[in-house]
């Protein structure tokens, strides 16, 4: 189920933080319940993916893109992401979740995530959000421009993250059908 107790009350103190610029950290502080665990006692890995939005959609509202979201009546979707688990997350163990917008491109804007505990990374992933209104996807420079921050200078994307948009375009879709 999703947690959306925990995402209550992380909106609830987003709201209660200084604002973002869009270039910008949030930074949330999360446990690991027993809910979160996998047949292994550990943070199960579908689980994470779920636990980035509680850090993700804080974010959104620190910069000012869910005010924007709500006045377009636009919408907010993951159009994909690349995932690296490195150390455990066990039950009870705390953790914080790193995340910033680190670029953009013609379609999407990518968003960078860590989970941490204390100096330890345990995780990071990158996912590719889009922006959607009537028409599609909007693009960035219209977000940016409803965001009042048209004049952010061009955020270059690491190149890892460009090889893995390159990767990403030359994957067929949809995929094959197997038999």
């Amino acid at each position: 189920m999703y947690p959306f107790v925990r995402m209550a009350k992380e909106l609830w103190l987003a709201g209660r933080q200084p604002a973002l610029p869009l270039t910008g950290t949030h930074i949330s502080h999360h446990r690991c319940w027993p809910w979160d665990l996998d047949f292994w006692m550990e943070l199960n890995n579908g689980r994470t993916l779920t636990l980035y939005d509680l850090g993700r959609i804080p974010l959104a509202r620190r910069t000012g893109l869910v005010t924007v979201l709500r006045k377009k009546r636009w919408g907010l979707t993951i159009a994909g992401s690349v995932v690296r688990y490195r150390k455990r997350i066990t039950a009870f163990q705390r953790f914080a979740t790193h995340s910033r917008m680190i670029g953009w491109d013609h379609r999407f804007v990518y968003i960078e995530q860590s989970m941490w505990r204390g100096d330890t990374c345990c995780g990071q992933a990158v996912f590719r959000g889009a922006v959607t209104g009537p028409k599609g996807i909007v693009p960035p420079q219209e977000i940016l421009a409803e965001l009042d921050v048209a004049a952010v200078p061009e955020m270059a994307l690491p190149d890892w993250v460009k090889a893995w948009i390159a990767a990403e375009d030359a994957r067929p879709w949809p995929p094959e059908r197997t038999a």
